[in-house]
């Protein structure tokens, strides 16, 4: 039975988003553990769709202000009983100091939502956890300080590996009032992190996993007659670090006897910019844009395709995927997977034995293509292997666990 006063606040970046449906697997997860919580999203949604995941989720969902002069009223109400809590003269001291290493109209909104966030939050919470490193975790710590409560965090991609290391190793050291616990969701990460860290043990490597529940398992798929036309799906924000424009580049490289169409599921950024390269490489009426699919479109898709392809690669700024849930998904629905040998993809796929791990480079990519249609047989065997994989060693469970007790001590729940 789950109590109906929560102990635990969780901040996410915007809720729901389609784009991070490992939180709200993990979040359903955690409720179905008997965890009480509310969410606090520092955004309002731009999705159309939603995931079925976020229809099953009870916590109630509050939105802090999203930019500080939508809601003066609001922020003003929340300052004058934040600067009576006992943690508030801390508080400000710890911002203001990251704000001369930081001073930007973001820190400055990090601070108000998280007065915001200490004068509203139910007496009952007795733990803050953030998904995300970087900007929701600095709401957070600051509005802990200031409640003298404990906080954590969830880290996945791009806040360990954006972020500026004075920033994480404060969040990561208990002299600066950083985080209990953290998690993240590859050995990549938990390695860069704990190096960091005052203590290695306050973080937690926890795999996402896969509820495979949600992902029904489908027929053994029968070999592609070589020859046949060959479908490739790619399923992933429309960002650098995703790769798509190296994969387009690829795509001119294939040779004219192969039959190829490819299917693109997501929106972002580079949209159109990917689509007049499309265009000029003379290869937009073999491409498909669908834009943002629910779950049900997603597995309908995958379940069309020959072939998954997530050319992920290290965009400018050091950003980088994590271990992207969607290989996971393309594995549970017995499909081919190319990918990149990227940060922590090599944790899931071994290249030839789950699927191939191609070099971000067009030509690479391409030979990998020309190597999985001319092969469909040992594309299937390495799909079987990959599903092998997932349920042996990547299911949502033991992460679960772990990730439970950890919180439960967070919020003193006994």
């Amino acid at each position: 039975m789950i109590a109906q006063a929560p102990k635990l606040a969780v901040l996410v970046k915007g809720w729901p988003r389609l784009s991070e449906t490992f939180i709200a697997q993990e979040l359903v997860a955690l409720e179905e553990a008997g965890h009480s919580f509310e969410i606090w999203s520092l955004r309002h949604p731009t999705d159309v769709k939603r995931h079925p995941l976020h229809d099953r989720l009870r916590a109630p969902v509050r939105y802090l202000p999203e930019y500080l002069y939508q809601e003066p009223d609001r922020v003003w109400t929340a300052r004058a009983i934040a600067r009576a809590l006992p943690g508030y003269t801390e508080a400000r001291r710890v911002w203001r100091a990251d704000l001369r290493r930081d001073p930007t109209h973001n820190r400055i909104r990090r601070f108000g939502q998280a007065c915001v966030l200490a004068a509203e939050l139910p007496d009952t919470v007795t733990g803050l956890y953030a998904h995300f490193l970087h900007t929701p975790s600095s709401v957070a710590r600051y509005a802990a300080i200031m409640r003298g409560l404990p906080w954590s965090f969830s880290a996945h991609a791009k806040d360990i590996w954006t972020s500026p290391e004075w920033e994480l190793r404060e969040k990561l050291s208990h002299a600066s009032h950083g985080a209990a616990f953290g998690a993240t969701c590859t050995a990549f990460g938990a390695r860069h992190l704990r190096s960091l860290s005052d203590d290695p043990a306050r973080v937690d490597l926890v795999y996402h996993g896969l509820d495979l529940s949600r992902f029904p398992l489908p027929d053994k798929r029968p070999p592609r007659a070589v020859g046949a036309p060959f479908h490739m799906l790619s399923v992933g924000r429309l960002v650098e670090k995703k790769g798509f424009d190296r994969l387009l580049d690829a795509f001119a490289l294939l040779p004219g006897d192969l039959d190829w169409h490819w299917t693109h599921i997501g929106g972002g950024e580079l949209a159109e910019a990917l689509a007049e390269q499309a265009q000029q490489l003379g290869l937009s009426d073999r491409i498909t844009w669908r834009g943002a699919c629910d779950q049900p479109e997603v597995i309908a898709a995958m379940r069309r395709a020959d072939l998954f392809v997530l050319p992920s690669r290290v965009a400018a700024n050091g950003d980088r995927d994590g271990l992207p849930n969607v290989l996971m998904e393309a594995a549970s629905q017995r499909l081919p997977i190319l990918s990149t040998p990227v940060s922590a993809i090599p944790e899931f796929i071994t290249s030839g034995t789950h699927g191939l791990l191609a070099a971000d480079t067009p030509q690479a990519q391409a030979g990998a293509i020309i190597r999985l249609s001319s092969e469909p047989e040992q594309a299937l065997q390495m799909a079987e292997a990959a599903l092998d994989r997932l349920r042996n060693a990547f299911g949502m469970a033991p992460g679960i666990s772990r990730l439970s007790a950890r919180l439960s001590d967070l919020c003193g729940v006994a």
